[in-house]
């Protein structure tokens, strides 16, 4: 068979193949060739979903590109100035000094199409009301809030609040990204949205973390990890004796417990008790790593003399 004939048996069994697929098929396959290519909101993209919901209009993927492509769309960047060494948890692009020879920094911040970023969130809430059990929709959903929000994520906590309460309630697993995923998945998500709120950096964020951090403790009472974050808001507020009330409630039922431990003996060295702080210095020499054990050691010979 010579290398024409080749062609032909090829494409002809490449358009048999394509004709065996159903017309959602066909236009998922279209959807990632064209994201591959353009982007998530990239040429051609949206007549493709307009088509592809005619005949899948509650497949999963779909309404998932359909959120993707708008919010994509709604946003932009730009630089902005600003006098803080960090905005919003992000480092800055470039730095210089202005006229008075005070450093400015430059970060890239994103904003949205107002029109737009409310037509992404219909079209995730659209995505959540036909498949509720897929919990990265609701992910998905608290991150363009909190992508949004920024410096002020009140629909954020709020959205996570109601979330917090449907796990509570829930006895069946949730879905994430093709997985069965339980109870203890969610509280580890929950501590990655307390990060967030906490490492944004503004007071309403800060006030979001001790907020969130409440909430879970309450909710997930055997968790510690939340009795720390609640402890260390009140560590970065300099309010030294109230985050110890927080630190001693997890050493109570964990005595290892590293974080505790270590902000124990930093709120007792903001207080300059040096007692209190050679009790958990000598915790962190018995139950710390390698490194802050060292460390402590030397703190505590420095005490001593």
């Amino acid at each position: 068979m010579n290398m024409k004939k080749i062609l032909v048996a090829v494409t002809l069994c490449m358009t048999a193949m394509l004709s065996a697929q159903n017309p959602a098929e066909r236009y998922e396959q279209r959807y990632d060739m064209l994201v591959s290519q353009f982007g998530a909101a990239g040429v051609g993209v949206e007549t493709v979903l307009d088509n592809w919901e005619k005949v899948d209009s509650t497949n999963a993927k779909l309404l998932l590109a359909r959120f993707n492509y708008l919010f994509t769309k709604a946003q932009s960047v730009s630089v902005v100035m600003k006098d803080n060494k960090k905005y919003l948890g992000m480092e800055p692009i470039l730095t210089f000094k202005d006229s008075l020879q005070r450093n400015v920094y430059c970060y890239q911040e994103t904003f949205f199409d107002d029109e737009l970023y409310g037509k992404a969130v219909k079209a995730v809430d659209k995505a959540i009301s036909f498949h509720p059990d897929r919990l990265d929709f609701r992910f998905v959903k608290a991150n363009a809030l909190i992508a949004y929000e920024k410096e002020s994520p009140d629909m954020a906590m709020n959205y996570l609040r109601s979330l917090v309460a449907e796990a509570s309630r829930r006895s069946a697993d949730w879905i994430y990204e093709g997985s069965k995923v339980g109870k203890d998945f969610v509280q580890e998500a929950m501590q990655e949205y307390c990060f967030s709120f906490y490492s944004i950096g503004s007071l309403r964020s800060r006030d979001a973390f001790l907020n969130l951090s409440l909430l879970l403790s309450e909710t997930f009472p055997d968790n510690l990890q939340y009795v720390n974050n609640i402890g260390s808001y009140y560590l970065v507020k300099e309010d030294y004796k109230t985050a110890l009330k927080h630190y001693a409630k997890v050493l109570k039922k964990d005595p290892k417990d590293y974080t505790a431990i270590k902000n124990s003996a930093l709120s007792a060295r903001k207080m300059k008790n040096a007692k209190l702080e050679m009790k958990y210095l000598q915790m962190l020499v018995k139950y710390g790593p390698e490194g802050d054990a060292l460390a402590a050691k030397a703190r505590l010979e420095a005490l001593n003399k």
